[in-house]
């Protein structure tokens, strides 16, 4: 099969489409055919040597996919040859072909093509485990989204705003806000020109926001504290803006706060099947009804992943790059 593989760590550039070994369904997994993959930072900080795949994981990127289910395992029930799915991956979204672990497969939800399903897995899972199987967002409360605009961010302004939180979020241009706005934002900040602190404060009354969904990292650490109310939580999901920073604890222990961060790719398969059944039970319902959507901005042939990359270095898209088969 083919399959778009990094040979040395690099720009854009270092990405190949070449011949690569079929996969093989293992006992316990299934075999896919792909019809699209998503892409995501993650891939491109993988590109630059960073961000190496879990043990067992195929090398080359891609965090998620759509597509027919062409092989079961031994083992394996409940899905069919033939099924369309989308799957979480460990690695290997850039390909024609992924073998992946049952319990990390999707349905296709009804009313969604199969190609923007390739949106889904790596959005919803990563939204879902952190703003509410951890951080515990509750309705009538308040959060941030950083990057609104992004792939994560687009799907976390729906889901909060579906289950009856306030939703804040910062952008970075005009286009970008009033998108962020349609999908049920209700304030939207211009991080470029306008303090995201005194936007809250000015939002709230000045008591901050219960939870922030962060993608900086260092480079927002004391901003966000400065923006959390008592009992908030910041929920940390990207490095963008570093890995280091320092932090005021006496801040943070006088407002009771606490501050999350986890990664998706690393955890323990079962703690991913976990995940993944609960989106299932919770998220996908919502997308069923038409209550939110995956946000595509592009598809993209499997051979442009060196543009897609590009696109997405120069943050030029507003939700999802998808690369099809």
């Amino acid at each position: 099969m083919r399959a778009v593989t990094v040979d040395h760590p690099g720009g854009p550039e270092v990405l190949r489409l070449v011949d690569v070994p079929d996969p093989v369904a293992k006992p316990g997994e299934v075999l896919i055919d792909i019809a699209a993959a998503g892409v995501n930072h993650a891939d491109l900080v993988q590109r630059r040597g960073l961000y190496d795949p879990p043990e067992g994981a195929p090398p080359w990127p891609g965090l998620e996919c759509s597509g027919t289910i062409a092989e079961t395992g031994e083992g394996v029930s409940g899905w069919q040859v033939g099924d369309e799915v989308c799957a979480l991956l460990g690695g290997g979204g850039y390909a024609e072909r992924v073998a992946v672990l049952a319990g990390q497969v999707l349905p296709v939800p009804g009313g969604v093509p199969l190609v923007d399903a390739a949106a889904l897995p790596e959005a919803a899972c990563t939204i879902w485990s952190n703003l509410f199987m951890l951080a515990a967002l509750r309705p009538g409360e308040t959060i941030l989204v950083h990057g609104g605009a992004g792939g994560m961010g687009s799907f976390a302004i729906q889901l909060a705003a579906q289950v009856g939180a306030r939703v804040l979020t910062t952008a970075g241009s005009a286009e970008k806000l009033e998108r962020c706005r349609s999908l049920g934002a209700e304030i939207a900040i211009n991080y470029k020109t306008d303090d995201f602190v005194d936007a809250v404060r000015e939002a709230t009354d000045g008591h901050g926001v219960d939870v922030i969904l962060d993608n900086m990292g260092a480079a927002y650490l004391g901003r966000n504290l400065e923006a959390l109310a008592f009992n908030g939580r910041l929920v940390v999901i990207g490095l963008q803006g570093g890995r280091k920073a320092e932090i005021d604890l006496g801040k943070l222990s006088m407002k009771r706060a606490a501050i999350l961060a986890t990664t998706l790719r690393h955890r323990p398969a079962e703690e991913k099947v976990a995940i993944v059944q609960s989106v299932r039970d919770h998220v996908w319902p919502l997308l069923a009804d038409g209550r939110i959507q995956p946000v595509v901005d592009r598809v993209l042939p499997l051979a442009a992943a060196a543009e897609a990359h590009r696109i997405m270095e120069a943050g030029q898209q507003i939700g999802k790059i998808i690369l099809t088969v």
